[in-house]
């Protein structure tokens, strides 16, 4: 009985790894023939997966599948597959745009084996981190720039905003000022005018009072008649007043009296 079982199992064993021997060599007929997706699902059906996992990454890489790739790669623990393992690492982390990551595998690779596909990829990476790197710094440096530029022609703009702003201040003062000369002015000239018309009307009123005085005094003091002055002398001498009289002749006097004294 024990004999019989042991066989059943033998006999399941071997069934299995026939059946996983016709599906990892199904699956490498599809691999050569570029039918990944066919090769992954005959990779993933396989029980034993200790020799199918790195040919299952790689199907996963050709096909695209770069994560699932990564995956798949990094649960290879066979020794012998090793560099294998890192420079094809390093190629998935230089599909996923991982540079640093790809850098660092590669370099691992060829400590453990030195190939010149390897280096050409390392070289070829740096080579493109180097120019991503200067073209991030040529960014940067445009940026900085153009911020400059925009900074100055920003503070142009304010000092011209500035300026412009002074002028018309200044240009509002002036007319303030010009304003407020031309009513000092006016209002001058209009005190002038009525200071000298008030001089003019005060020379007027002492004119006409003058005129007037005049007038009166010349009213008041009339000429005597030549009749009255020879009385008025005949009434003096008679007092004993020696007194010369001068006469004031008049146009109808001359005709009378050329000397009366």
């Amino acid at each position: 009985m024990r004999q019989l079982i042991i066989l059943i199992f033998c006999t399941i064993f071997l069934q299995a790894g026939i059946l996983d021997f016709n599906k990892i060599d199904n699956a490498k007929q599809d691999y050569r023939n570029k039918e990944y997706k066919s090769a992954i699902k005959s990779y993933s059906m396989v029980k034993d997966k200790s020799g199918a996992t790195y040919d299952l990454a790689n199907s996963y890489y050709k096909d695209g599948q770069y994560e699932k790739a990564l995956k798949e790669y990094k649960q290879v623990k066979n020794p012998d597959l090793e560099f294998k393992k890192l420079h094809n690492i390093g190629n998935t982390y230089a599909k996923l745009g991982k540079i640093d990551k790809a850098i660092k595998s590669y370099e691992d690779a060829l400590k453990i084996q030195k190939d010149s596909d390897t280096k050409f990829n390392l070289d070829l990476l740096k080579k493109k981190k180097k120019q991503k790197q200067q073209k991030k710094k040529q960014k940067k440096k445009k940026e900085q720039k153009k911020n400059k530029q925009k900074k100055n022609k920003s503070g142009d703009k304010k000092h011209k905003q500035k300026n412009d702003s002074k002028k018309q201040q200044k240009n509002k003062s002036s007319n303030k000022d010009k304003k407020d000369e031309q009513q000092k002015q006016n209002k001058s000239g209009v005190g002038d005018r009525q200071k000298a018309n008030q001089n003019r009307e005060k020379q007027l009123k002492k004119s006409k009072k003058n005129k007037d005085s005049t007038k009166q005094k010349m009213k008041k003091i009339e000429p005597i008649s030549n009749m009255e002055e020879r009385k008025y002398k005949k009434m003096l001498n008679q007092r004993g007043i020696n007194t010369l009289m001068l006469p004031l002749s008049t146009k109808g006097d001359r005709n009378n009296e050329e000397k009366p004294w």
